[in-house]
């Protein structure tokens, strides 16, 4: 029976918060006909089926579809992998090869920004404006909302929303992270959804890193 490792990747400095992540390290034992209900009824924003360990050849589903690259699984299955003997300095994801770069218990993935679905980037004017939200604005299916904390200390509030991938709200969305990086084009710090942080720092080469803290809360066995 395949074994699922649950985790929360971007966790506060506390451990608290983390979008949840599905990782199954063994996933060619699951049938690739398969994998998209398993990950509709796993109901994580992601999960990831590792093909292979060694080299870190990795697929991407949301509940309602496969994505060639998203920040969040890069990051959680290459902390996991790294805590289960076998890290690797990248990861071949559809979109492309994806750098890793740890930093003690922290992860860090680069990636491009063209490497990112597509999203409609809303600045507001205050944290509390996009705290205040109660989904995506009308219009958008794929919305990340977000304002300046500190412009100058580059501390950012953000929520996002992605109902054509089947997540209403998103807790902390390393690709989306990313692309703004590109966008803003100077590291900033991310506080997402209700207390996700998620770091951000253009590596000046058309790529982009994100990265942060990851917890692993459960290890159990899943039936296919």
């Amino acid at each position: 029976m395949p074994e699922l490792h649950v985790l929360r990747v971007f966790v506060n400095e506390d451990g608290e918060w983390g979008n949840p992540l599905g990782v199954f390290l063994d996933g060619e034992e699951i049938p690739e006909g398969e994998r998209q209900r398993v990950a509709a009824d796993l109901g994580f924003s992601e999960t990831v089926f590792v093909e292979d360990r060694e080299r870190g050849r990795i697929r991407i589903f949301t509940p309602g579809l496969e994505l060639p690259f998203a920040g969040h699984p890069t990051v959680g299955t290459a902390w996991l992998l790294a805590r289960a003997g076998t890290p690797v300095d990248a990861l071949q994801t559809p979109a492309g090869e994806v750098g890793v770069r740890r930093d003690g218990e922290r992860v860090h993935v680069s990636g491009r920004a063209e490497w990112v679905f597509d999203l409609d980037f809303v600045e507001l004017t205050s944290p509390a404006e996009v705290r205040a939200l109660d989904g995506a604005p009308v219009g958008s299916e794929a919305t990340y909302a977000w304002a300046w904390i500190d412009e100058a200390a580059g501390t950012i509030r953000a929520r996002c929303f992605i109902e054509e991938a089947g997540i209403s709200e998103d807790e902390a969305t390393g690709a989306a992270a990313l692309a703004l990086g590109d966008r803003l084009a100077r590291p900033v710090t991310i506080h997402q959804g209700r207390g996700s942080v998620i770091e951000v720092r253009p590596l000046g080469d058309g790529r982009v890193e994100v990265g942060g803290a990851v917890q692993l809360d459960e290890v159990r066995d899943h039936p296919v």
